[in-house]
């Protein structure tokens, strides 16, 4: 043993007031290093090889190229055994039989008949085949050198030379001899080199079906991204789903698990087909694990889509191709066809594609309309390309608020009769005026004579959120926001969705994060068409969507918020959807602001002229003929129905209920009669402006 040594180490603290003693430590002296074992290194060397990574990579290729040599023996015996027995046949009888289907399987029971009867007759052929073989070869063989002796003949006469009768069948021999010979020289190296040939061939066979576990696979073949949908990577994620009776029926099937599959077309920028579910097996239990079924096609759980069509126990999957939804769809035809015009009644608005790549045009004839998302995913986009397309028909009238403020509708100033444009109270209170007046609007036109017709007049509010939650009560304590029967906004809304569609006075709402409290149930159920972007749970699709829509596969809050802005799952009447389901999924065209002001601009184009308010006036004293005046605008004339509309909006209080008759009155008296024009009744600016100059000049309107 060694001894302990002392040594003196002097601890010195910092400087401070007091001085630290020096302290004596006792350190005994560290042991000798004693020699590592030769075996304990080699271990360590060992271990650090077998976990090196070129190690790892060499035994994983080792593995798969072995693997792909047997199990491409393997493909190739089952192949053969296949095409030479029924088994093939057999299988697809059990699969029918397993799915139900007992047509399928009684067509498969006589193909099997007809293929056995078929190698009946190729194996009776063969009884007699030796002797028909050796006849045809003795008289193939006599005919053969009957030809070539007549030949030699011919040979002989025309030479002269008698030896030239034998010269044709001399030639053939010799020919004989050097196809031996030449035999003679290959069959030795075909002999060597033929297994190595048959086992290239196997391995090339098990290479292309990736024979081998998956962490053998190369990395690129273990992602799988982009890896085309086939019928047996179908059944094999369906497979691995974790549904226990899928899985059994599956292994009861064997290899024919396919037979429940429909035909895998082409939909767009991925492949759709239909699965019928065995005996047992939910469609809800497969839409449930919608990311499972994805990660096993090797796809995103954005990139498959479940959906319910009308057959019994079947789920249609749409699967895009490997990062197709990630790009950007054409810009939308507003912006590419300058001369595009809109029909209210008759026409659709282009809004974007669906995901099998065709165009998806929306109708807004008589539909209330709601959009609703997570902030910052395209609702006021998407919201404004349907305003832009129907701006196009000079007959729509638009009265607009826009409670966020930021500029997002600046471009229909001098196209909407109305534009409130801000997040205060102050401005709820005006949007709640305004649509207050439309609802004014709406009983004038109930109460008109039957077969009058109306143009059609959109009231709509993005950001709707912020009216619901306003907590600002009028002077009569009833409250703007809220959800209650005393609520200004909310029972606006509801009066329009009740009666509004039967004369064309229509609600469009855009809000965010739907809940109970910032979009009341009757208001969400009111909308014809709804539509949603991306959201956070499913008791929020549901809000948005409602539970038929839900229930049949829709699923906005899969959307990937940021990733997929502008995708909306819409459930409308008014769009084409696919048999069977109550949604669809549409990637809508992107309109920046710049191209929105150029298509306002053609629509303005289109129109007489009108004068937006920006504010709803509340005075209580009014001047009917200076406002007749003031919604007349620059244009030379209007047509007396659009004046009445435009004053109601201007003022509901004091013009909501005003008739043609309350319109004539006024103007007659001022000596600014309305006249026919091409059939209709006007009002002219001309007439209105010197009325009112005469009366500001003698305080009396003179006739014209």
């Amino acid at each position: 043993m060694s001894e302990n040594v002392v040594h003196l180490h002097k601890h010195t603290d910092p400087p401070t007031a007091d001085t630290a003693p020096t302290v004596l430590t006792v350190v005994p002296d560290a042991p000798p290093a004693r020699p590592v074992p030769l075996w304990v290194r080699s271990g360590r060397a060992v271990k650090t090889a077998v976990t090196h990574e070129r190690t790892r990579s060499a035994g994983r290729a080792a593995v798969r190229h072995g693997l792909y040599t047997f199990n491409g023996g393997r493909i190739v015996a089952r192949r053969t055994w296949d095409g030479r027995t029924g088994s093939r046949y057999e299988r697809m009888i059990r699969a029918a039989e397993a799915a139900g289907n007992l047509e399928a399987a009684e067509e498969w029971e006589e193909r099997l008949q007809r293929f056995r009867a078929a190698r009946h007759h190729r194996r009776m052929d063969l009884l007699h085949s030796p002797v028909d073989a050796a006849k045809g070869v003795a008289v193939g063989a006599g005919m053969s050198v009957g030809v070539l002796v007549t030949l030699g003949i011919v040979m002989a006469l025309n030479s002269g030379q008698a030896g030239d009768v034998v010269t044709p069948l001399a030639a053939t021999i010799d020919f004989i001899a050097l196809l031996i010979r030449i035999v003679q020289v290959v069959w030795g190296p075909a002999v060597t080199i033929g297994p190595f040939l048959a086992l290239l061939a196997l391995w090339s066979v098990g290479r292309k079906q990736h024979a081998a576990p998956q962490w053998a696979l190369p990395a690129n073949a273990r992602n799988g991204e982009g890896e085309p949908i086939t019928p047996s990577i179908v059944v094999k994620a369906l497979r691995d789903l974790g549904v226990p009776a899928l899985a059994r029926a599956i292994k009861e099937m064997g290899d024919a698990g396919a037979s429940m599959l429909g035909p895998i077309t082409i939909a767009g920028c991925g492949v759709e087909v239909d699965v019928t579910l065995p005996s047992g097996v939910s469609t809800n239990e497969v839409q449930s694990k919608r990311r499972k079924l994805a990660e096993n096609l090797t796809r995103h759980e954005h990139e498959v889509f479940i959906t319910i069509p009308q057959a019994a126990r079947t789920v249609r999957l749409w699967v895009a191709d490997s990062g197709a939804l990630d790009e950007p769809i054409g810009p939308s035809p507003l912006v590419t066809d300058e001369t595009m015009t809109a029909d209210y009644a008759k026409g659709k608005a282009p809004w974007g594609q669906d995901l099998r790549g065709d165009a998806a045009a929306l109708s807004l004839y008589q539909r209330h309309l709601l959009i609703t998302g997570l902030s910052n995913q395209g609702k006021t986009v998407a919201l404004r390309s349907l305003a832009l397309w129907l701006s196009l028909d000079r007959s729509v009238q638009f009265l607009m608020g826009d409670l966020k403020g930021v500029g997002d509708w600046a471009m229909f100033d001098g196209l909407a009769t109305t534009l409130i444009q801000g997040p205060t109270d102050e401005h709820v209170i005006q949007v709640t005026e305004m649509v207050e007046g439309a609802v004014a609007e709406m009983n004038r036109r109930l109460q008109a004579p039957p077969g009058t017709t109306f143009p059609p007049l959109i009231v709509l509010i993005d950001e709707a959120q912020v009216a619901f939650m306003c907590p600002v009560k009028d002077a009569d304590k009833r409250p703007y926001g809220g959800s209650k029967a005393n609520s200004r906004y909310y029972m606006a809304v509801r009066k329009i969705h009740n009666q509004g569609r039967a004369v064309n006075v229509l609600m469009w709402q855009g809000t965010q994060d739907p809940t109970n409290e910032n979009l009341p149930k009757l208001v969400r159920e009111g909308a014809h068409t709804r539509a949603s972007l991306a959201l956070g749970t499913e008791s929020q699709a549901r809000m948005a969507l409602g539970d038929k829509a839900v229930d049949g596969g829709a699923a906005p809050n899969l959307l990937r918020p940021g990733l997929d802005r502008g995708t909306l799952v819409v459930a409308s009447d008014g769009i084409t959807i696919p048999a069977g389901q109550s949604s669809i999924t549409v990637r809508t065209h992107y309109i920046d602001d710049d191209a929105a002001t150029a298509i306002t601009d053609r629509a303005k184009a289109l129109r007489d002229g009108v004068t937006t308010l920006h504010a709803i006036d509340r005075d209580a004293d009014h001047d009917p003929l200076a406002d007749i005046a003031a919604v007349v605008g620059d244009a030379a004339r209007v047509r007396t129905k659009d004046v009445l509309a435009r004053l109601a909006a201007r003022n509901p209080g004091a013009y909501g209920g005003w008739s043609f008759i309350d319109l004539k009155r006024v103007l007659d008296d001022a000596g600014a009669e309305p006249y026919k024009s091409d059939g209709v009744m006007v009002v002219a600016r001309d007439r209105v402006a010197r009325a009112l100059a005469n009366r500001d000049t003698d305080g009396s309107a003179s006739t014209d």
